[in-house]
């Protein structure tokens, strides 16, 4: 296996340049003003649209296409993913969002989960169907040329007729990152397609992604944030990219292929609408569906660190080998499903809209750790292996069944509820079952939306958490399933702007990472209740957003949250001629807890009991804009600082980003 250098995450030189960089940035602003110029045609052209997909049945759900200037400049900041963010501080890095009720269960490679913020999913994917072609370019850099961070990304996609469409798109960024050794860099590109015809339905894309981040295991000593006087001998001044870390040459990579391909077959009945005197419109009214899904997985994660002093002093124990790391686990996925829908409102026997579908799953794992020689004194520092005789590799059949029925065409109450019962291998046992509800109650002489939601799951711990070996961490556990027990309720009041939530779980057998950075299972049960207010004020230009969430855990050992949650957003938006104007300054805030530790060798966020994480809060003031199809933005992040005091750490060792001025801009081409 290639050895990972820091030449494997710098860009040409020529790049570095701010002032190419500005150059590049008004380029493309003409660029877009002048192709905007140009499109304007009298052509007259259905709306363009974008939907996702659900899976395993590939339902279609609509989304918005991505033009809007609002809040477009807080997309760039590592805090993008909730206000309650657990990171090392980079963009791109790893993270864990706080927020309880919006975190994923722990996927069968959990070391994707750290940077699920900058790599595709199925829930990212978008599908367009633009009658003509549409390339959304975006470019966004801030920082100087030692913290320099970039991100360029683009999508395109065309139509060949109304019904088939192809897309593709890339992502890349590249961030230096505000503290020394924790470098980052993510390429991401796919390609997709679709074909919507009156019996037989389409869709499928093909992504990848390949995420390096340098690790430093955070800053030896938080009083360079907090009071650096103290470790600088009177001096205050701080460069943030000479404060010493606890690793130099540390890596993680995390790569994957996701493959997804779903057909529908449609048998209906033709319904026939006349046009003119001489035209007779046909369309086929659909009522049973025969589906099919493919999807195919793959993931790669290395670790590296050929620092001997590293290896040994950083890490409690050092197994294997202790002048080199280099830890290596794959895995890979081949999912089918096979589904018949009944659609709601034609079938005697399915008044709603009924699935029913089976799934079978092939898993396969694989690690390997590069083993030593080590002699003398080194051989005496390190740990004996626990189990020399684990299982690197493991081949896994897994089947479920299960069914959705849905009533989604009602005018005062629908329903959408799913269940799976696994069947086959690690699956046997397992249960997962999702359910909404959604209707609309009379209040103050009008009617509100009320949705009830609620969902019940027994799952099979990951092969991963059970065994394990690595250069640092062996573990071999034999966890039982976890199962959890959500329910929840959300009312909206649209003449308020007014939106409120609140959710309650039990989850018993819940699997974590203790103090000592090691999974284990908690055999009791804890319960979290959370309670979100979303409050909106609008007085003609005026606008006042704000997000706030109390939750409140039973077990703090074992799931430590922030009880308080709040994040706000002030502006104007106005208009000057044909300029959209958007001036604001927007605000994170949780309140202190025992925070999260991070473990760089094996990519998991750990339960530590120490120190208190929290309490301050991170403000940005900007700029965004939009003139025709173009949005570009101006922001200075962290503009507080200073000013609010100075324990801004997100994790322990692992402080925000400092100030930084940031701009971008996105172009939406009319080919």
């Amino acid at each position: 296996m290639t050895n990972l250098t820091l030449k494997h995450i710098s860009l040409p030189k020529w790049f570095d340049s701010r002032l190419l960089q500005l150059v590049v940035l008004a380029v493309l602003t003409v660029c877009g003003s002048t192709v905007e110029l140009f499109a304007k045609k009298k052509t007259v052209l259905e709306p363009s649209y974008s939907w996702g997909v659900e899976a395993p049945l590939g339902a279609r759900q609509p989304e918005p296409i991505d033009t809007l200037f609002h809040n477009y400049s807080l997309e760039f900041i590592p805090q993008l993913v909730t206000p309650a963010y657990a990171a090392t501080g980079n963009y791109c890095g790893p993270g864990r969002n706080m927020l309880f009720m919006n975190n994923e269960p722990m996927s069968d490679f959990y070391f994707r989960d750290a940077l699920l913020p900058w790599i595709p999913t199925i829930d990212k994917a978008r599908f367009f169907n633009t009658r003509i072609p549409m390339t959304l370019l975006s470019y966004n850099f801030g920082g100087g040329k030692e913290i320099g961070q970039d991100r360029f990304s683009t999508i395109f996609s065309a139509n060949a007729n109304s019904r088939t469409q192809i897309g593709a798109m890339i992502d890349y960024i590249y961030s230096k990152g505000s503290y020394a050794n924790q470098q980052a860099k993510d390429l991401n590109w796919g390609f997709s397609g679709s074909y919507t015809g009156e019996h037989f339905e389409f869709q499928g894309y093909i992504t990848h992604f390949n995420l390096l981040t340098k690790e430093n295991g955070g800053i030896t000593d938080p009083l360079y944030i907090t009071d650096p006087a103290v470790v600088q001998g009177g001096n205050t001044s701080v460069n943030t990219k000479q404060i010493p870390t606890n690793l130099t040459s540390a890596f993680n990579r995390v790569k994957g292929t996701d493959l997804f391909l779903n057909s529908r077959y449609k048998l209906g009945f033709w319904k026939e609408e006349q046009v003119n005197d001489t035209t007779v419109k046909r369309t086929l009214v659909p009522v049973t569906s025969f589906i099919w899904t493919l999807r195919y997985r793959e993931n790669k994660h290395k670790f590296f660190d050929k620092d001997v002093t590293e290896n040994l002093a950083f890490w409690d124990h050092t197994y294997l080998n202790p002048h080199l790391t280099e830890d290596f686990q794959t895995y890979s996925s081949v999912q089918n499903t096979l589904g018949v829908a009944l659609l709601e409102g034609f079938n005697k026997y399915a008044k709603a809209g009924l699935s029913v579908f089976v799934t079978h799953e092939f898993r396969k794992y694989h690690m390997e750790s590069t083993a030593g020689n080590p002699t003398g004194a080194q051989e005496e520092a390190m740990s004996p292996d626990p189990y020399p005789g684990m299982i690197m590799d493991q081949k896994e059949n897994l089947l479920w069944v299960g069914a959705n029925i849905a009533k989604r065409q009602g005018r005062l109450f629908n329903y959408d509820v799913t269940g799976e019962i696994g069947l086959l291998g690690p699956a046997a046992g397992e249960i997962k079952v999702n359910g909404t509800i959604t209707t609309r109650i009379p209040l103050f002489g009008d009617t509100v939306p009320v949705r009830a939601y609620g969902h019940f799951t027994n799952l099979t711990a990951p092969w991963l958490m059970q065994r394990f070996k690595s250069n640092h961490f062996i573990w071999e556990n034999s966890f039982n399933k976890t199962r959890s027990l959500r329910i929840g309720g959300e009312i909206s009041i649209p003449w308020t702007n007014t939106t409120f939530s609140a959710t309650i779980e039990n989850i018993q057998n819940q699997i974590y990472f203790d103090e000592n950075a090691l999974p284990a299972q908690y055999g009791g049960s804890a319960q979290v209740f959370s309670a979100t207010l979303r409050q909106n004020v609008h007085f003609r230009a005026f606008h006042w957003e704000n997000y706030l969430t109390y939750q409140q855990s039973t077990e703090e050992a074992v799931i430590p949250l922030p009880k308080l949650v709040f994040n706000t957003n002030m502006y104007v938006q106005f208009k000057v001629a044909t300029l959209f104007v958007q001036f604001g300054v927007n605000c994170d805030y949780f309140t202190k807890y025992k925070g999260v530790g991070y473990q760089p060798a094996t990519m998991a966020f750990y339960n530590q009991r120490s120190v208190d994480i929290g309490n301050y809060p991170f403000m940005n003031a900007y700029l965004n804009f939009k003139l025709s199809k173009t949005r570009f933005y101006v922001m200075m992040s962290h503009v507080n600082q200073g000013m609010t005091g100075t324990n801004y750490f997100s994790m322990p060792g692992y402080p925000m980003n400092p100030r930084r001025l940031q701009m971008g801009l996105s172009i939406d081409f009319a080919n």
